[in-house]
């Protein structure tokens, strides 16, 4: 008797709190839709770069769908509050066809299916403009580093020199989390072979770390084949 007295209050604590978020979601005053468009602006650009951070540093891949899942709601926060919720009340008054009146029921879940569809590819595809690059510091007041990483990817190999470099004491070539090479001393050039790198989803991955005289990463740069 205990026990369904305690089933019964906690399905209707879920109930009331799945009605009061829906409540939220089709709230659609002028003052509610920019709320809700800004706030998903600002929480998509939080976890797109947050997840670009990380990925960064860690190359881990699960961060990607954190990232597109940010990058996509940057767009598709305000185009749901500003034009989808309000096109979905007018249909639900006003709805004199068929098809409007079936759109008008399940906009929410044809809008959250084809979001959750579009994350996935996002984060398998990888696109450039999605990725950020964010180069870690060791602290205040250390010698700033630079030089511009210029490769030539051929058939069977991936040569590479840095340009103009400054501030770096040597480099360390990676690919998939494995070292493939140390160069000590300018000039910065190497070459490693094709069949040495990893695939990651942008095509095959190099990583070049420009590093101090104490072993410290100083600035890691990514590039794809």
């Amino acid at each position: 008797m205990i026990h369904e007295s305690i089933v019964t209050t906690v399905r209707g604590y879920g109930q009331q709190f799945w009605r009061d978020l829906l409540s939220i979601y089709y709230a659609n005053t002028p003052i509610w839709r920019w709320l809700k468009s800004g706030a998903l602006l600002f929480l998509g650009f939080g976890l797109w770069a947050g997840g670009s951070a990380v990925h960064s540093v860690t190359d881990w891949r699960p961060v990607l769908y954190v990232m597109a899942y940010g990058f996509l709601l940057i767009v598709w926060g305000p185009f749901t509050h500003m034009v989808l919720v309000p096109l979905t009340v007018r249909l639900r008054r006003n709805a004199s066809t068929a098809v409007g009146r079936t759109f008008s029921r399940n906009s929410g879940k044809i809008n959250l299916t084809i979001f959750a569809l579009c994350v996935i590819s996002l984060a398998t595809l990888a696109p450039g403009v999605m990725l950020l690059e964010f180069s870690p510091s060791t602290g205040t007041g250390a010698q700033s580093v630079s030089g511009d990483l210029v490769c030539d990817g051929g058939e069977q190999t991936v040569s590479c020199e840095i340009v103009d470099p400054q501030g770096i004491d040597h480099v360390v070539v990676l690919s998939g989390g494995e070292q493939l090479k140390r160069v000590d001393g300018s000039p910065f050039t190497f070459t490693v072979d094709r069949s040495n790198l990893k695939e990651s989803p942008t095509g095959q991955e190099l990583v070049v770390e420009y590093r101090d005289e104490n072993g410290q990463l100083r600035q890691r740069l990514i590039r794809s084949f």
